[in-house]
């Protein structure tokens, strides 16, 4: 068993001293997968850190207790010297880090930094280990493994250093394996094939697996016990067979309300007013209370809050205590709008993509000449119309974020880039100079990795005036300070985040603070790359409701690159599907995903996760 007992983490920061981890406490067992899940910010991520005893500078474990039992022996490991700590990291207890971009080494070779791992933490060494490298890439579905594993982590898209970064961690074979969104970057066809192959790990080492995810479906598949947190504290622990098909906590409730699918088409998702109370101030009773629509005078006890659904335990929570509240009706706290009905005419098309192709140069010898090129985009052609979505599915590594970046004039330095882009009647392919910096007030990016694209030295008020100072000289600064602050709040933040930098949020609220920049210029085309992936359930509700109500108002376009297929059944007016640098099929967003008529559409479809309430 892995056992965490009343555990305590804080950290200092200029607001005051944070509670990250307020009494938490659980176990789980080899071969069990106990799902952790809950709103950025909750403490999901620091849970993990503190696990291994990787908290940043600022943070410390003022209380509790990790213990590893292994036979007869506990060990634990808030006790040990730092040195004994090397063959627990990895050897006992293997993570897999959310963002995989600042935790693989640049100036490693993906396969040197396997190898490493393990020759570490198993009896492998020299080739026998570069052998059992070259296989971990292959499992985790890396293409072409024996070539790429000499490949540098810049050269591979975010979901391949993704599946390069569970290849690592798993190659060290852990008897427990912590792993914080592990499939977040990943299309669902790898998804699948990584989630089975955690599965298959299981059967065969025992592995305990704690898995921490916003992904409500991936969960209802993969775990046998749900936590649900919130504000540092565990409000709900359930089998998860009993918290998706009768959730007791009002929170839980909310989240499963909050999913997006193809039934809330036109229709606002009901996401949770307000956001996760700072955690810098003391509570009593129930965290969630504030943003509850069943809230109670009750609700201040000392003793509300959890619902702890499994043998020997009670149920401590005012929906258990007021059984009539189970039925009541919602109330404002939940935000529900009704979309307007779609027009009659078809609108005009803002962007129109003619056989764009994108080819980046291969270079060999010792000089790195150019000996050929490698076509990531080999003529696409589409159509975004004005006030609509173009959702751009397909596999990791197929092209869709090339895209992407290609239309937004980003790839002229790396790539040799044909075609044309044709916004608003400008083909910004041929603009340059200040004719281009003009365009790209009209187009903007929401990238795909939030901490690789914010400045960390910048705070978030600096980083939200950038583009505002860029484009729009003539804005005065006190209009620059109204609308970021704005900005602020209609992503779900609190105004005191403008005087933080990028390193003290979460990833999800790193992703919100991208959106609001990407918003900050109002933009007539976003180029959305994964804008929700990072995002839980709740958030993305309100992101999507966000961008929604943008496009109505704006009547902003989208062209959104995504794996959700969930979220494109939400949001998409018409979907292309992306392979191997192709569309293979494209059209009305109803059509395709109901009726797929190419053969890699329904093989993408079959491996979306859905969630099981039953």
């Amino acid at each position: 068993m892995l056992r965490i007992e009343d555990l305590h983490v804080e950290l200092d920061a200029e607001a005051g001293t944070v509670r990250a981890i307020d009494g938490l406490r659980l176990a789980i067992a080899r071969g069990e997968t106990f799902a952790l899940v809950g709103e950025s910010g909750c403490g999901k991520s620091m849970t993990a850190l503190a696990l291994l005893r990787l908290l940043p500078e600022n943070g410390q474990v003022t209380a509790g207790s990790i213990r590893i039992d292994g036979g007869h022996a506990q060990t634990d490991v808030l006790e040990l010297a730092e040195s004994a700590m090397r063959s627990v990291r990895g050897g006992r207890i293997g993570m897999i880090f959310q963002e995989p971009s600042t935790s693989l080494n640049p100036v490693m070779r993906v396969g040197d930094q396997i190898v490493e791992a393990i020759e570490t933490h198993t009896a492998l060494r020299g080739d026998a280990a570069r052998v059992k490298a070259i296989e971990w890439l292959e499992r985790v579905g890396i293409p072409e493994p024996a070539r790429r594993v000499d490949d540098y982590p810049f050269r591979m898209s975010g979901g391949q250093k993704q599946r390069v970064m569970i290849a690592m961690t798993l190659a060290a074979e852990p008897d427990f394996l912590v792993a914080d969104e592990p499939t977040t970057a990943l299309d669902v066809t790898i998804q699948a094939q990584i989630l089975e192959l955690l599965k298959e790990l299981q059967r065969e080492r025992g592995m305990g697996l704690l898995l921490i995810t916003h992904d409500l479906a991936v969960v209802s598949g993969m775990a046998h016990r749900v936590a649900l947190m919130y504000a540092g504290q565990i409000i709900e622990v359930a089998p998860a067979r009993e918290f998706f098909a009768a959730p007791r906590h009002p929170y839980a409730q909310a989240l499963l309300r909050a999913l997006p699918d193809a039934s809330r088409r036109g229709q606002a998702l009901e996401a949770i007013a307000g956001t996760v109370p700072p955690l810098w101030l003391r509570f009593e009773g129930c965290r969630f209370a504030p943003r509850c629509q069943h809230a109670q005078p009750t609700c201040a006890a000392s003793d509300m809050g959890l619902v702890e659904v499994s043998a020997g335990h009670d149920v401590r929570c005012i929906r258990a205590v007021a059984g009539d509240l189970l039925n009541a009706p919602q109330s404002s706290a939940v935000i529900v709008q009704t979309a307007p009905a779609e027009p009659k005419t078809p609108p005009a098309t803002l962007l129109k993509v003619e056989d764009l192709r994108v080819r980046f140069p291969v270079r060999s010898g010792v000089l790195k000449r150019v000996v050929g090129h490698f076509n990531a985009v080999d003529g696409v052609s589409f159509e975004v119309a004005r006030g609509q979505t173009l959702a751009l599915v397909g596999e990791s590594g197929c092209g869709k974020t090339t895209t992407g970046k290609a239309i937004a004039q980003l790839m002229r330095r790396q790539a040799v880039v044909e075609g044309r882009a044709v916004l608003d009647g400008q083909n910004l392919c041929a603009l340059d100079g200040v004719a281009l910096q003009a365009a790209r007030r009209d187009v903007q990016v929401i990238f795909q990795d939030p901490f690789a694209s914010l400045d960390p030295r910048m705070r978030v008020s600096e980083l939200l005036q950038e583009g505002l100072l860029a484009l729009w000289p003539e804005m005065t600064a006190e209009a620059r300070r109204d609308r970021v602050e704005r900005l602020t709040e209609q992503v779900g933040l609190r105004r005191d985040a403008l005087d933080r930098y990028p390193h003290e949020f979460s990833g999800g609220q790193r992703q919100r603070i991208a959106i609001a920049r990407a918003l900050a210029v109002q933009p007539k085309l976003l180029v959305c790359d994964e804008p929700t992936s990072a995002l839980d359930v709740s958030v993305q509700a309100q992101i999507l409701n966000l961008l929604r109500e943008l496009q109505r108002e704006l009547g902003l376009s989208y062209l959104f690159i995504t794996h959700n297929i969930g979220v494109v059944e939400t949001i998409a007016d018409r979907v292309a599907v992306m392979q191997s640098g192709r569309i293979v099929e494209q059209g009305d967003c109803a059509t395709v995903l109901g009726a797929p008529v190419d053969s890699f559409t329904r093989t993408l479809l079959a491996a979306v996760p859905r969630l099981v309430r039953e």
